[in-house]
């Protein structure tokens, strides 16, 4: 298994620059790097490789990477918080609406379809204008919106298991339904789980800098890539890298999560193992 995954080059390097990242990012206190809230008006709109600003500053006199490397923080753990309360929410229900038949059902698909039936960020926006802008509150609406996808996948696996031989031996052997599912159906969903959860962060940071960008996430001035890159737009022209770097900076965590996500997929389906 590891010797596969050693193979798919593409895979290592993404992981490798996901373990910076968010390396950068836990130890962002104890680098060597300026206060990203610091205004220095004199010297704002630096290009890069200014000496004392390798990145560069803002509109305000701001470190860039300073502000790329707290941005991370906030940015990492948004999206990795809410693809955990989306992937919590939508397998509970999932593994209820899979499991059990009738009413229950009905429920909880019906209410999946409701979500489901939306634009995914028009019903974020729509939550967070309810709500009130801020990080708290974009996590918030993000997590709601994305747990029908978590719910749908694993309904379809629970519909699929709930009828074979072992669950049905099991039944007859007189095994509770909490037995039922911790011991003979739960690990079957371990797989598909983590690969969707590997893939759904990248969605989460995305969806998260939109809400920041559209000024329903992080307020300022706190360091989020979505809001540096809001504010980066209008120096588009005059000072380009304001704006290239917080967008380079997702696009490249983004493939890093989608790389390493479809290489767990390879890597824990098991018809693979025969090519």
């Amino acid at each position: 298994m590891s010797r596969r995954l050693a193979g798919n080059r593409l895979a290592v390097v993404a992981f490798l620059v996901i373990l910076g990242t968010v390396g950068a990012a836990l130890f962002a206190p104890y680098l060597p790097l300026s206060d990203p809230d610091t205004v220095d008006t004199p010297n704002r709109l630096k290009p890069p490789l200014t000496p004392g600003h390798w990145l560069g500053t803002d509109e305000f006199g701001r470190d860039l990477l300073a502000r790329l490397v707290w941005g991370a923080r906030v940015s990492l753990l948004a999206g990795v918080a809410t693809a955990a309360v989306a992937m919590m929410v939508g397998v509970m229900l999932g593994v209820i609406g899979g499991f059990y038949t009738g009413w229950i059902e009905t429920i909880v698909m019906r209410l999946t379809d409701i979500l489901m039936a939306f634009p995914y960020i028009l019903l974020a926006i729509a939550i967070v204008g309810g709500l009130g802008p801020g990080l708290r509150n974009a996590m918030i609406a993000i997590a709601i919106v994305g747990f029908p996808i978590y719910t749908r996948l694993v309904r379809g696996v629970m519909l699929s298991l709930r009828q074979q031989e072992f669950v049905e031996a099991a039944r007859a052997l007189g095994a509770r339904d909490a037995v039922i599912l911790s011991r003979h159906i739960l690990p079957h969903l371990l797989s598909p789980v983590i690969v969707a959860f590997s893939l759904d962060v990248g969605v989460k940071i995305l969806a998260t800098a939109g809400l920041s960008f559209l000024g329903l996430g992080t307020q300022p001035p706190t360091a989020d890539w979505g809001s540096m890159l809001a504010t980066g737009r209008q120096f588009v022209v005059l000072s380009p890298h304001v704006a290239l770097l917080p967008g380079l900076a997702i696009f490249v965590i983004v493939l890093a999560l989608n790389l390493v996500g479809d290489a767990l997929r390879d890597l824990l389906d098991p018809r693979t193992y025969s090519r």
